[in-house]
């Protein structure tokens, strides 16, 4: 089964995406902490209001999810391209609900930055809540799987010893384009590519995560509970622009995509963001 939060005619609503038609689910507006995987499961399906996707707006594959868990370091080619130590314990960080786009919208460049990098993974979506979850029964929890680009503006990542500000910029990483259900795709040794202009530059398969994803959730869920719509963002492979020689950044009019096998694709145009620092157009007067 594959989720979708959409836009029709301005209202929001939660749909069942099939051969490209998107099935309304009765009564729902988006997929989130008030959609458990149950309730997604047995919701009446609009058979006769569905609609080509063609006639929707794409929202993030979860709008607003209550919290968004990040991981680094979680593959080995990473870690070795960021030349530290191999982790023990999960390198967690936070993103926030406005750092989310849909997977269809562009990714505007910060005006502050001139270092902003893709960083192409699969995003693990909660649909049972829980607190101190065991691995053995994590996957329980899970509602599906989803496409992002963890977009990182690495001069502010490095500012401090914590990511935060180069992590969690408001508006500036695709999740989706939908949510696919675990029981409709098999991950074991599923492909995640990033692909920048037509060049590869990230290319490894979901076998090689450091930690898995039922250790992530249950890692996650011992220090908080778990909510449906909680999102875990589970690294990205080796391949970043930042440690590349000589350095690759997105730039205005950069066409990236994240594609993951059985579980979707995103595509993106680069944008420039008009900021304040940038200097003024002063217009001509003739005298």
């Amino acid at each position: 089964m594959r989720l979708v939060s959409y836009f029709l005619d301005g209202a929001p609503g939660v749909g069942e995406l099939r051969d490209a038609v998107v099935i309304p689910l009765q009564g729902l507006s988006e997929i989130g902490a008030a959609t458990p995987a149950e309730l997604l499961r047995s919701a009446v399906r609009k058979v006769q209001a569905a609609v080509p996707i063609s006639r929707v707006i794409l929202r993030p594959a979860v709008p607003n999810p209550t919290k968004i868990f990040c991981v680094g370091l979680n593959y080995l080619s990473h870690v070795d391209e960021t030349k530290r130590d191999l982790p023990s314990y999960p390198v967690l960080f936070p993103k926030y609900a406005s750092s989310l786009i849909a997977a269809d919208a562009p990714i505007s460049l910060p005006a502050e930055s001139d270092q902003v990098d893709y960083e192409g993974e699969l995003a693990v979506v909660i649909g049972r809540a829980g607190r101190r979850i065991p691995e053995s029964s994590a996957m329980d929890h899970v509602l599906g799987y989803t496409v992002a680009n963890d977009v990182t503006v690495r001069d502010y990542q490095y500012k401090t010893h914590q990511w935060l500000q180069g992590k969690a910029w408001d508006g500036t990483t695709p999740l989706g384009p939908d949510i696919v259900t675990p029981d409709s795709v098999d991950l074991s040794t599923a492909r995640i590519r990033t692909v920048l202009n037509g060049s590869t530059m990230q290319d490894s398969d979901l076998s090689k995560l450091i930690f898995s994803i039922p250790r992530l959730i249950a890692t996650i869920s011992e220090f908080t509970e778990l909510q449906p719509g909680d999102v875990i963002l589970t690294g990205t492979p080796g391949g970043v622009g930042f440690h590349r020689d000589p350095q690759v950044f997105l730039r205005d009019g950069d066409l990236v995509s994240v594609e993951i096998e059985g579980v979707g694709r995103i595509n993106s145009t680069v944008t420039a963001e008009i900021g304040a620092h940038q200097p003024p157009v002063i217009a001509e007067v003739n005298a």
